[in-house]
């Protein structure tokens, strides 16, 4: 049974660091910004792939730190993603993660995961998030494709349309609630 709580966070409130460089850490830099492009990023490898720069480049909000991995790069920071190729470094992340009581996400290793990363289907404001409770990234990719084929493109304007309605109802919270499931009736 997967047991995790789906949350949307505010990343572009937060500080994330991210150690690794190479083509996981790309991976997780690539998701972070595009779903939060303003995010602040700290990323920290020993090398730091060209298509990381390119990345970081684009993002005036990303740093990029040439060195090895150290905790005093964890001071400030309130999400951290190890995504290294060298198993060791990546439970130290984690074992000092824990210790200051920072959340962590190891790449490909859930049982050293505070949280996953889901795979998101976005159509304008509306964002789904799948998880397979970490078995299976690549069915959760392969999912997030069948709804982003399926799901009609004019959903923003849906979104835009309800929230216009939604602001002009009148009266209490199960008042509106009862006239926003009526209105959204036809979806079933």
């Amino acid at each position: 049974m997967n047991t995790l709580f789906p949350i949307f966070l505010k990343l572009e409130q937060l500080k994330v660091l991210i150690v690794g460089g190479g083509y996981v850490g790309l991976e997780k830099l690539t998701a972070v910004l595009a779903n939060a492009p303003q995010t602040h990023v700290t990323l920290v490898a020993p090398e730091i792939s060209t298509e990381v720069y390119a990345l970081a480049r684009q993002h005036p909000n990303v740093e990029l730190i040439v060195d090895f991995y150290k905790p005093d790069f964890l001071e400030d920071k309130d999400l951290v993603i190890a995504g290294t190729n060298d198993k060791a470094v990546n439970q130290q992340v984690q074992l000092d993660c824990k210790a200051k009581r920072v959340l962590v996400n190891v790449a490909d290793t859930p049982n050293l995961c505070d949280f996953y990363l889901s795979s998101v289907v976005k159509k304008g404001d509306l964002k789904i998030a799948i998880s397979t409770n970490g078995k299976s990234p690549t069915f959760a990719k392969r999912f997030r494709e069948v709804l982003e084929e399926i799901l009609p493109d004019s959903l923003q304007e849906t979104l835009d349309n309800l929230q216009q309605i939604r602001n002009k109802l009148k009266g209490d919270f199960q008042e509106k609630m009862d006239k926003l499931n009526e209105i959204t009736k036809v979806m079933k």
